[in-house]
């Protein structure tokens, strides 16, 4: 299910997680060549990714909900 990114936080190894309109948080790392998302390293970046979406995977059903 898609949502919307609101906001953004550090794990507590330093890793960018997204916090959605849903509730729930997705990391989104940027780990070439896995994971290719150099906005997510700046500032800038993650605010011009505001109000995007992303696929929710616990509120779609794919992940068990803690």
């Amino acid at each position: 299910m898609l949502q919307a990114i609101v906001g953004f936080h550090q794990d507590e190894e330093q890793h960018w997680v997204a916090d959605l309109a849903c509730g729930h948080a997705q990391h989104v790392r940027h780990d070439p060549p896995w994971q290719n998302r150099p906005w997510v390293v700046t500032e800038a970046g993650r605010k011009g990714k505001l109000g995007a979406e992303l696929n929710c995977l616990k509120c779609g059903g794919a992940v068990a909900p803690k």
